[in-house]
């Protein structure tokens, strides 16, 4: 694939908890032949080390990213192994400091598909609703929006403020997707991955890219609670 014919979704990660939410997205992404670019805040490091106890580093970002698709929802460091191209395919995940602001999605001649913010803080939220440009992942939210690209803002917080939701009425207004993580039961979730994994096949949904993350809704009462519903 030649940079002309690459058009990547670009991944935001912020500050808010849910890095598993992230993981799953990219996980998804990756194994339906979709190129990826990420954009990891300096916030999001800080909630990558808690909620995983391992850094990600720009100098090790591949070796971090990997450990990190690896690892499940509870904590299982070897729950998808295969999560990463093994062969280190530069085509299939670029990876961008949050501090480059002249990196190619900063710009809308960047041949990008669109965006997704998995999660998105209230921080996050706010600089995307006013324009604030504070760092490339907050540039490529206003670029995706200025671009009339689809923009799905996971927004990962609980209880809203009103200056939060007023600036949630204003992504919508500007054409993006307001998408809470706020997990569904009909599905049949079993495990914790189930759970995350339903937040993040609506995101995807969003943005409409096929996956099979979670079982859809048939219209028959009951169905969750059936042997091997989730299969």
């Amino acid at each position: 694939m030649t940079d002309a014919q690459r058009r990547p979704w670009i991944v935001g990660v912020s500050g808010a908890s849910g890095t598993p939410y992230a993981a799953a997205v990219l996980r998804a992404l990756i194994a339906a032949g979709e190129p990826v670019d990420l954009v990891v805040s300096r916030a999001a490091r800080l909630t990558l080390l808690d909620e995983t106890g391992h850094p990600f580093r720009d100098a090790h970002w591949r070796d971090d990213l990997r450990r990190w698709l690896a690892r499940g929802a509870d904590g299982d460091p070897g729950a998808f192994p295969e999560a990463l191209p093994a062969d280190g395919d530069p085509d299939a995940v670029r990876y961008w400091p949050a501090g480059d602001l002249a990196a190619g999605p900063s710009s809308g001649s960047y041949p990008a598909r669109g965006m997704l913010i998995v999660p998105a803080s209230t921080a996050c939220v706010a600089g995307v609703a006013l324009g604030l440009s504070k760092d490339l992942l907050q540039r490529t939210a206003s670029v995706t929006l200025k671009e009339r690209r689809p923009l799905v803002v996971a927004v990962r917080e609980t209880p809203l403020s009103g200056p939060t939701l007023q600036q949630l009425v204003a992504l919508d207004q500007a054409g993006a997707v307001v998408l809470p993580a706020s997990p569904a039961f009909y599905a049949g979730a079993r495990h914790i991955q189930d759970l995350v994994d339903f937040v993040a096949g609506r995101a995807l949904d969003a943005a409409g890219v096929p996956h099979t993350l979670y079982r859809r809704w048939r219209g028959g009462l009951g169905s969750a609670g059936a042997p091997g519903s989730m299969a």
